[in-house]
């Protein structure tokens, strides 16, 4: 019934429209009998709430932000894709925005108070804030975290286990037979903390192999893009023994490897094998495709959106970081006529 009422509802399900709306706004609990009736009669009826008018009453916008560091990265394309389907799930709009990962930007979209009346809840992946930063924030519009810089449980947040999730690459690496694996990556400075926790997980496995962990291999970028992946690629094919294998700490940059050792007649992976991580579509159509570990990212989406909007109706548990689960998605750069010993 196109344009059914609240009155149309409790007409058909027998009972008041106040028991209806308690229903559909979940503000007031009703029996089980009487919950399944009314839900029986909103989907006889096809009954679409006012989601404006809802908010208007409880002065909300039934707007979310998403702010990433880069939405032309594959990964937080994706991740946005994601979010917006979750977001929707929950009756909210999401507006995109990006911060190129600057600090003046980051500390504006967080100290400005006239921001908050746009949009009812935030979702940030910051790369310079600092955790005091956040804490001391005079914008107050409720906000969990995403990505994997370390907060310490202070907020609420939603990341990978970065440590984990490069150990297994690495440790993939190991199992194929190869003992000169190199990283790139890293970013030994304050606001690299996601390359630091893959250093960590990549060293940690070496280590366990009984593999010697040598500096040379461990090439750091500035960001996670292709360029930069290709440049550190050609800066190990000249040391005077190359590595037989590569952990890249994004897919973008494992891209960017595998296009510098293509140009260099480097087979992947008979001479060279690479992974990287993010789990990116890109992935899945290079040439040849690309071993990854892939972070499940409506999982990401779901435990942000829905801890988000706990956040906004006061309903949210205290502050806690959330590991979202992750695999191993075995393909071309590293299964194909790859060496084992």
């Amino acid at each position: 019934m196109a344009g059914a009422t609240l009155r149309d509802v409790a007409r058909r399900a027998g009972v008041s429209i106040r028991t209806v709306s308690n229903v559909v706004n979940g503000s007031v609990p009703v029996s089980e009998e009487l919950r399944t009736r009314v839900e029986s009669a909103l989907e006889e009826l096809d009954y679409r709430p006012n989601l404006v008018a809802r908010n208007l009453r409880r002065g909300r916008t039934g707007m979310l932000a998403l702010v990433v560091p880069e939405l032309d990265v594959p990964y937080f394309a994706e991740l946005a894709r994601e979010v917006i389907t979750a977001a929707r799930a929950h009756g909210y709009v999401v507006m995109l925005d990006q911060t190129d990962g600057d600090g003046e930007r980051e500390r504006e979209l967080l100290g400005r108070e006239s921001r908050a009346t746009m949009f009812d809840g935030l979702l940030l992946s910051p790369l310079a804030l600092s955790v005091d930063e956040l804490r001391d924030r005079t914008n107050r519009v409720p906000v969990v975290l995403l990505g994997e810089h370390i907060f310490n449980g202070n907020f609420h947040h939603v990341a990978i286990d970065n440590i984990a999730a490069a150990r297994e690459a690495t440790e993939h690496l190991v199992a194929l037979g190869r003992r000169r694996i190199a990283a790139i990556g890293d970013q030994p400075y304050s606001t690299g903390e996601t390359a630091q926790l893959r250093t960590i997980g990549y060293r940690q496995a070496l280590e366990r192999a009984g593999l010697e962990v040598d500096a040379d291999l461990v090439v750091p970028t500035p960001r996670f893009h292709r360029r930069f992946g290709a440049q550190a690629m050609e800066r190990l094919l000249s040391l005077p023994e190359p590595p037989d294998a590569v952990f890249c700490y994004n897919d973008l940059l494992a891209i960017g490897v595998m296009h510098t050792l293509t140009l260099a007649g480097v087979r992947v992976p008979e001479d060279i094998a690479v992974i990287g991580v993010d789990g990116i579509q890109e992935g899945e159509y290079s040439t040849p495709t690309l071993t990854t570990i892939a972070p499940d990212k409506a999982q990401i989406a779901h435990l942000a959106v829905s801890t988000l909007v706990r956040l906004i109706e006061g309903t949210a548990p205290p502050p806690a970081d959330s590991k979202a689960p992750y695999r191993l998605v075995v393909r071309d750069s590293t299964a194909s006529g790859g060496r084992t010993g």
